[in-house]
């Protein structure tokens, strides 16, 4: 059994990245009020809770009243950012052919930190579909066919099909910690 505020983290991660907790998104970005929780050991602890599984919590930005988390799947994010197409949107963006995933992590932090704009190549890191990510950048947010979980510029019918299954996610999780399960009872962690 949880404490209160830890439970109270595990709903905000339900809520928030139900898609990567299941495992059908490599990772998902999660933004936490400061005086809300205690991030660092919350995410130690999840972390600690989770370590069999693959899955890591990251805190990208920690700035005076949020926090910006990364929770992410190790191996599937790895696979993401080794993809062709994803190291060609890298590569504009910094990134170079010999930076490995936490490298890359530490990069995108780092830009995010101290960047003036925000580093749309995140959409990479959380799975968007490549065309979508550089149809963000080329059209600085403008011109999309559908807006949901990001902004589409390729294919709506695909993508809403997508926010569905995300919802679904999300539901299931949400509806279990609702329950009183745990969310690591819910992911069948032991």
């Amino acid at each position: 059994m949880c404490n209160k505020e830890y439970c109270r983290f595990e709903q905000q991660l339900a809520f928030h990245t139900a898609p990567s907790l299941l495992g059908i998104k490599c990772a998902s970005l999660m933004s936490v009020k400061k005086d809300a929780s205690d991030i660092h050991s919350n995410t130690a602890e999840f972390n600690r809770r989770t370590a069999a599984r693959d899955i890591k919590l990251r805190c990208l930005c920690d700035c005076e009243k949020r926090a910006l988390l990364l929770l992410y799947n190790e191996e599937k994010l790895a696979r993401r950012l080794n993809d062709p197409h994803c190291r060609r949107v890298l590569r504009e963006c910094g990134y170079t052919d010999d930076m490995n995933t936490d490298d890359c992590l530490e990069r995108l932090a780092s830009r995010i930190r101290g960047e003036k704009s925000f580093p749309h190549e995140i959409g990479i890191f959380l799975d968007y579909p490549v065309e979508d990510v550089v149809g963000f950048i080329e059209n600085n947010g403008y011109n999309y066919k559908l807006s949901g979980y990001w902004k589409v510029y390729g294919d709506p019918v695909k993508a809403q099909r997508t926010f569905d299954n995300y919802n679904k996610c999300r539901r299931f999780l949400c509806n279990k910690l609702s329950a009183g399960e745990d969310l690591c009872c819910a992911l069948k962690i032991s």
